[in-house]
């Protein structure tokens, strides 16, 4: 499965993506927003692993791992998960100097509406409302904010939770994604 659009490449995620999965943590964790997202190891064996479960599923309707390429460079991945009634849950993840320049909408606009195709019912997904790139991003696609919930990945230096605002929004078929 390939899909291209006008920049990019979409395929799904192989485990020779390792090199460039781990490159892709470690630029966001010296990122602002990695205090929004669950912390990923970066150690070359527990990446190798992890991507190795992501490519095995390749596929499947269940979990589905994809690469966003900027030629053979993988820029980032958009993975997408069964959850109940038939919905999925998306997440995404982009080198941080791709950030800004339209890829994540891009890659995400193709994904939408190969997921539409494959009879998904609906899209949702979960962002610290105070990353407002992802939230302008999600609310451009269609995505509109359903709830709020407090959230935590990290402890502070007295092992108390730090504590953020984390919003789930959802894409219902039927309802026209916006440009």
């Amino acid at each position: 499965m390939m899909i291209q659009t006008e920049r990019l490449i979409i395929r799904f995620v192989t485990e020779d993506d390792w090199q460039s999965a781990k490159r892709i943590w470690q630029s966001v964790a010296e990122s602002d927003f990695a205090q929004y997202d669950m912390p990923h190891s970066t150690d070359d064996d527990d990446v190798r692993r992890r991507i190795a479960r992501w490519a095995a599923v390749k596929g499947g309707r269940e979990h589905m791992f994809f690469a966003v390429c900027l030629g053979d460079d993988m820029i980032g991945y958009v993975a997408f998960n069964i959850r109940d009634g038939g919905r999925y849950e998306v997440g995404y993840c982009f080198r941080c100097d791709c950030h800004g320049k339209g890829y994540a909408a891009e890659s995400l606009k193709a994904l939408l509406e190969y997921m539409r195709e494959l009879g998904a019912t609906g899209i949702y997904a979960g962002t610290a409302l105070e990353n407002k790139p992802s939230v302008a991003l999600l609310t451009r696609l269609g995505f509109e904010l359903k709830e709020t919930e407090k959230v935590s990945f990290y402890k502070d230096e007295d092992g108390n939770d730090i504590v953020f605002d984390g919003g789930i929004f959802e894409l219902v078929w039927g309802e026209r994604t916006k440009e």
